[in-house]
């Protein structure tokens, strides 16, 4: 997000159920889509709604500065194994949705954060539909057929 004091901290606008996880890890991959570079942190802390961060050598606010709008991510193997019936968003990201009728709704292309729960993006012929994530929608997720079907109607 921005520079945090003057010492190289950097604030950081965690995305997730648990924010604190993040700090568990010693190293992050830094920058944009396509062009990350791995990164020593050598402190994190929650702020807030927040985390604050301190990367090896990045020693005052103007170095701090040159992370600004740049996306922290970490690398797959290094999340944790998700629970029995629970995914990543990214592993559903190009699955094809189906209703319990077999009628194809399309297929996802990412998510939306609402705040009182995730939304998902589904493309398709005539535009997007936009579904919740929830229980009583998404009735059962298939990988390996790379599939998902929801309770949704198809004229919703």
């Amino acid at each position: 997000m921005a520079p945090f004091g003057v010492k190289g901290a950097v604030k950081i606008e965690p995305f997730g159920d648990d924010r604190d996880s993040l700090c568990r890890h010693p190293a992050w991959w830094v920058g944009k889509p396509g062009n990350l570079s791995r990164i020593e942190v050598v402190e994190c802390r929650a702020h807030d709604a927040h985390l604050v961060a301190r990367f090896e050598g990045c020693v005052d606010r103007d170095q701090a500065g040159r992370y600004r709008g740049l996306e922290v991510v970490l690398r797959r193997e290094d999340l944790p194994r998700a629970a029995a019936h629970e995914f990543y968003q990214a592993d559903l990201v190009g699955l094809e949705v189906v209703n319990a009728k077999g009628e194809r709704l399309g297929q996802v292309t990412g998510f939306l954060p609402t705040g009182a729960s995730e939304v998902m993006r589904v493309a398709h012929e005539g535009g997007e539909r936009l579904l919740p994530v929830a229980g009583e929608v998404i009735r059962k997720v298939d990988l390996d057929a790379g599939t998902i079907e929801v309770d949704w109607g198809a004229d919703w």
